[in-house]
């Protein structure tokens, strides 16, 4: 038996270097925006994007795990929100002043919404996009009514929570604190996904969910862990979020699903589940992110910006698409006697 490789078709040969065609594309288009604006690859635009969006890269890692098992989570943007501004309200009238304490509520806060979505979608055998459409409403409207429509603003808040987001005070100054956790997520998340057991039946799961069930995995428990660990970033966030721009509002995070779901499938994450890196998530979140603060900088307007986010998750869906239909072809061909 010879297995034909000679003819793989230069489409799967992209596909299977995802991470290294999209760190070029990243790289040009840094060279481009640098091109068009001088002030773009300096080390404070540099440090101040990374700031801006380490919300957005780190969501999108919780959104990896869903994407992953073949599921879908649009409720985390209203997850930190809730998470975020409970939180605050806490800080805000006194019930602690510790800024570790408020990342903690935050979290666990998230953690509780992603169960109750994780128990809807399993117990309930409810489709995720339902179930997290609905759940997202609940959780944004429950973040008004817990805030009766108020803000929390920036003097409300303790002064070493306002300051966390400006300063490197967990690296010694090395590195923005923001983006320092973002940083040690993707450490984690790489651990795990690639290492760990967990990890491997995350894949299992939404590669074929039948061989896993004959396998002997539990297919609800794993799902209903990964919604639950979405909904714990979605808190994290909230938190990170609340940091950044010193206040609670009870519309933060709105559209963020969709920047952090245009993340993951430009990093080669597929909407079928089963295929996905971290690696290819982080360049997918820092190519998102480089876009969204280069669009102003080149004079693009608001609206425009919009339009060109949609697109950019339209070509990335396109590609991946193309690209595990090539891989089905070529995995094809190599059983050919």
């Amino acid at each position: 038996m010879k297995i034909k490789t000679e003819k793989t078709s230069l489409l799967f040969k992209l596909s299977a270097s995802r991470e290294l065609s999209l760190f070029i594309v990243l790289s040009l288009i840094c060279l481009l925006i640098q091109w068009w604006n001088s002030s773009f690859l300096t080390a404070k635009t540099i440090g101040d994007m990374l700031k801006n969006y380490s919300t957005t890269i780190t969501l999108a890692l919780g959104m990896m795990s869903v994407l992953l098992i073949g599921g879908i989570d649009i409720s985390v943007s209203s997850t930190l929100a809730f998470s975020g501004m409970c939180a605050s309200l806490m800080m805000r009238d006194a019930v602690y002043s510790s800024t570790l304490v408020m990342f903690i509520v935050s979290i666990v806060i998230g953690t509780c919404c992603g169960m109750i979505v994780g128990l809807v979608i399993t117990k309930g055998d409810v489709i995720p996009i339902i179930a997290t459409l609905g759940l997202s409403n609940i959780y944004r409207g429950a973040t008004y009514i817990a805030s009766d429509s108020a803000w929390v603003s920036a003097y409300q808040f303790q002064a070493g929570f306002k300051k966390f987001a400006q300063t490197g005070t967990l690296t010694f100054g090395l590195m923005n604190n923001l983006v320092f956790i973002a940083l040690l997520c993707y450490v984690i998340f790489f651990v795990v996904m690639k290492w760990t057991r967990f990890g491997r039946r995350i894949y299992a799961v939404g590669s074929n969910p039948e061989a896993a069930a004959i396998s002997g995995l539990r297919i609800n428990r794993i799902k209903f862990t990964v919604y639950t660990m979405a909904g714990a970033f979605a808190g994290l966030v909230g938190a990170m979020y609340t940091a950044l721009y010193a206040s609670a509002q009870n519309d933060m995070g709105i559209g963020m699903e969709l920047d952090v779901i245009a993340a993951c499938v430009l990093g080669g994450v597929s909407l079928d589940g089963g295929q996905g890196t971290v690696l290819g998530v982080l360049l997918g979140a820092l190519t998102m992110a480089v876009i969204s603060k280069a669009l102003p900088l080149i004079g693009i307007s608001q609206f425009w910006q919009t339009a060109i986010k949609g697109a950019i998750i339209l070509v990335a869906i396109i590609i991946n698409v193309l690209a595990q239909r090539a891989m089905k072809q070529n995995a094809l061909k190599a059983r050919e006697i």
